[in-house]
């Protein structure tokens, strides 16, 4: 079986040698090359072919954003953006994701030995699911139509559901390729949709630049969930980054619970921990998708939510940039039904109305 080949571009000599330190010691990953900036690294490119660039945003003569573009409309490769936790840089990333990258990771840091192990396991992981991804050129999106606003802009219609004392809720989870894919089915759903709460693998950081270009986008409320936060019509709450996210219910109430932990499932957000939550406190009236991604994240809680009632469904094999999460939960019997992307909107909203 041959190496997943990997180059390392960034300005720090420092983190560029964690980096190839951290991937070296994974016997299916090798180091091939490592840069200092974009134009060294298309000089190198001309002699190695990576199968994965790691690539650092903030650089000198070339930013990563900029290197990225090229890059994906000349040859393709799979990236995976290498970035701080800065806040500040969350929105310039974010613009990276939709350039092109498949996975953000936050740079390896001193600290204790526990998170330096958790880490070395996010790092390698996103580094062998982005050597799946098989890159394609990214489309320009369209500009959206400002729409004739109706009284749903203001509030919501009175519905059946809204007389009950249980609400329906809709719960996702995706990983690699999946900001995208979130993306797709939130800026379908109408004001007035059930209360949503979603997991997408990200790092503490990114989530809140995630949820608010998301925002801007959709018809529906999107934020970074907090603890607490009630799970509301028309609103679709994102895990934040580096913390599990627990969907909870206080009479007909139902709320986030946002909590520290170990890695579940290798992941933390765990989409395992979210769908379990789920099945748990909404039972029947819970809705998941499980979406692209790498690994099994989420297949396990999606059997438990079939068990409890739930209606699942899953992001098929054509449309899934990595089909390895929902193939995972098909694999455990978890899912009724598998849908091509542009369809799972509509399927949701159908089975929780």
């Amino acid at each position: 079986m041959s190496k997943i080949k990997v180059m390392v571009v960034d300005d720090s000599a420092v983190v560029r040698q964690a980096l190839t330190d951290i991937l070296s010691s994974d016997p299916e990953i090798e180091v091939i090359a490592t840069a200092q900036d974009p134009i060294v690294a298309v000089e190198k490119l001309k002699r190695v072919v990576p199968d994965v660039i790691t690539l650092d945003i903030e650089m000198p003569r070339m930013d990563g954003v900029t290197f990225l573009r090229k890059l994906m409309s000349q040859h393709p490769i799979p990236v995976v953006i290498c970035s701080s936790l800065a806040e500040s840089g969350a929105e310039t990333t974010y613009r990276a994701m939709e350039a092109g990258a498949v996975d953000i990771i936050t740079k390896p840091k001193l600290g204790t030995k526990q998170f330096f192990e958790e880490s070395r396991i996010l790092i390698i992981d996103a580094i062998k699911a982005a050597s799946r991804v098989t890159p394609r050129k990214i489309a320009p999106r369209k500009p959206k139509v400002t729409q004739k606003l109706s009284a749903d802009a203001v509030l919501a219609p009175a519905t059946k559901a809204m007389a009950k004392t249980t609400e329906k809720v809709i719960v996702i989870g995706a990983s690699t390729g999946g900001t995208e894919a979130i993306r797709e089915v939130l800026e379908t759903l109408p004001m007035g949709s059930p209360g949503i709460v979603v997991v997408q693998h990200m790092p503490e950081g990114f989530t809140r630049s995630f949820a608010a270009r998301l925002n801007e986008g959709c018809q529906i409320n999107v934020k970074e969930a907090k603890d607490g936060d009630s799970v509301l019509r028309g609103q679709a709450l994102i895990a934040p980054g580096n913390h599990h996210c627990l969907l909870k219910r206080s009479g007909a109430r139902y709320y986030v619970e946002i909590k520290d932990g170990p890695l579940v499932s290798r992941h933390r957000p765990s989409v395992d921990v979210l769908f379990r939550s789920a099945a748990k406190y909404a039972g029947k009236n819970a809705v998941a998708a499980i979406l692209t991604g790498m690994g099994d994240d989420g297949a396990s809680g999606m059997k438990e939510l079939f068990d409890a009632g739930a209606w699942t469904c899953a992001q098929d094999e054509q449309t899934s940039v990595v089909y390895g999460m929902p193939k995972e939960a098909v694999k455990r019997g978890g899912v009724r039904k598998e849908y091509p992307l542009q369809k799972i909107a509509a399927v949701l909203l159908k089975n929780a109305n």
